[in-house]
């Protein structure tokens, strides 16, 4: 017990004492830190270089409950800055051999790892957690398990109980650039309310890479998406480290690229689009985790007071921070609870047309979406690209007007894409006079 008291004194002497910088609500006692060790329970989404930074800093920082999920498994290149794996897990699931490591180490931690996408797990799973952490590299990964988070909110004559917010606490990093941000679900601007602070996407509609590619990527992505799983020329997944893979890939996009008369296309673009590298420093990871896991600490014992919401870090030329505070956006897709209205001037604007503007327009950069609508009193799927039966019955409908389609001034469009686990639902503002003529 001694020993025990020790080994947390400095948390003590936060978690014990008052202070200038503590919450209204904060109240100093002993219970603080046995809700950490004992009660509080966590989720890191990822376990990657800001994962194994922050499974380390929970861990220390006397968090005891954690949970730990990650669908991809080590490779060589992940061992100079994921310091949690040796040469000896190459293969294995980082999820598993993080939350071993750490077990291992620090006594009296228990992390759970979940080998797995977080798409996997359903609402219950969510639902049991005080506090998400993401050290993500993926903006749809960030959209969807924002969505989750916002479903799980609930209203009671309208008014949000507060006891359904789960906080999500978001970490990125980019060379040496980085950020970090706190969401309190319902309350602060979620992720796509910011949507627009992130790169656009370097996905493209599977619509365009199909029938009308224009750039050397959509090339690319046809032989990546569509011709290797059909012709499974190795017998194996994609390996963007095998020379034989890139090469195949190389030579089957620079016959589609001159097939449609596309020109650009290079051997070093086609190891950036399959790969899809982003570049990774490891002193950055270690500066976003350590205040990830300082606001999950801020959040978890009212001790101080939580980031208010976005910090931005920049080491490129000496060291640079600063934190804003965003703002809610009233229309925002996905926590607004409000369809957002999409402006159609020209009457003859074809389906594919606006599958493309909801996976080019900055606020909302989805993937692959899928239309449904009703129209004349039915539901009709308009188009659906995620299963390949209903894709080749709707693929007709993409060279369709709106118009052509049945859809009319007012037409709510439901949406379901990757970014989200809820239906979105989107409200054309068409041409009237050209209806009218019809």
């Amino acid at each position: 017990m001694g020993s025990d008291h020790r080994r947390w004194g400095n948390l003590r002497k936060v978690l014990e004492r008052s202070g200038p910088f503590c919450r209204p609500d904060f109240e100093p006692c002993s219970e603080n830190l046995q809700f950490l060790l004992e009660n509080c329970k966590l989720l890191v989404i990822g376990a990657g270089g800001l994962g194994c930074e922050l499974l380390k800093n929970l861990a220390l920082m006397g968090f005891g409950q954690i949970h730990v999920i990650d669908m991809d498994t080590i490779e060589l290149s992940n061992l100079n800055r994921q310091f949690l794996f040796r040469h000896k897990d190459i293969g294995s699931y980082k999820a598993e051999v993080a939350a071993r490591f750490i077990n291992s180490r620090i006594a009296g931690c228990n992390v759970i790892p979940h080998n797995c996408e977080i798409q996997a797990k359903d609402e219950e799973f969510y639902r049991q957690f005080h506090m998400i952490i993401c050290g993500l590299d993926s903006i749809v990964a960030r959209r969807w398990i924002n969505g989750m988070l916002l479903s799980l909110l609930v209203y009671e004559n309208g008014e949000l109980d507060k006891n359904s917010i789960i906080p999500m606490i978001d970490g990125g990093t980019e060379g040496f650039k980085g950020n970090a941000r706190v969401i309190l679900p319902g309350i602060s601007p979620c992720i796509d309310c910011t949507l627009d602070l992130y790169p656009p996407q370097v996905t493209y509609p599977l619509c365009t890479i199909a029938n009308t590619p224009r750039l050397p990527e959509h090339c690319i992505e046809y032989v990546k998406v569509m011709q290797w799983p059909k012709e499974n020329p190795f017998d194996c997944a994609i390996d963007g480290d095998d020379p034989q893979h890139i090469n195949w890939i190389y030579e089957k996009s620079n016959e589609r690229a001159a097939q449609f008369g596309i020109q650009g296309l290079t051997y070093r673009l086609v190891q950036g689009v399959v790969k899809n590298i982003i570049p990774a420093v490891a002193s950055t990871n270690a500066v976003i985790a350590a205040i990830c896991a300082t606001e999950a600490f801020k959040l978890a014992s009212s001790c101080s007071a939580s980031l208010n919401n976005y910090m931005v870090l920049n080491n490129l030329d000496g060291v640079y921070t600063y934190t804003y505070e965003a703002e809610r956006k009233e229309d925002c897709l996905a926590c607004s609870q409000v369809p957002i209205v999409i402006e159609i001037k020209d009457p003859k604007y074809k389906l594919q047309d606006l599958i493309e503007l909801l996976c080019n327009r900055p606020d909302l950069q989805m993937k692959n979406p899928g239309l449904t609508a009703n129209v004349n009193g039915k539901n009709k799927t308009l188009y659906m690209q995620t299963v390949s039966s209903i894709e080749k019955r709707t693929r007709e409908n993409l060279s369709k007007s709106l118009i052509d389609l049945g859809l009319r001034d007012g037409s709510e469009i439901n949406v379901a894409d990757v970014t989200t686990p809820n239906t979105m639902v989107v409200k054309l503002k068409l041409p009237q006079d050209d209806q009218e003529m019809l």
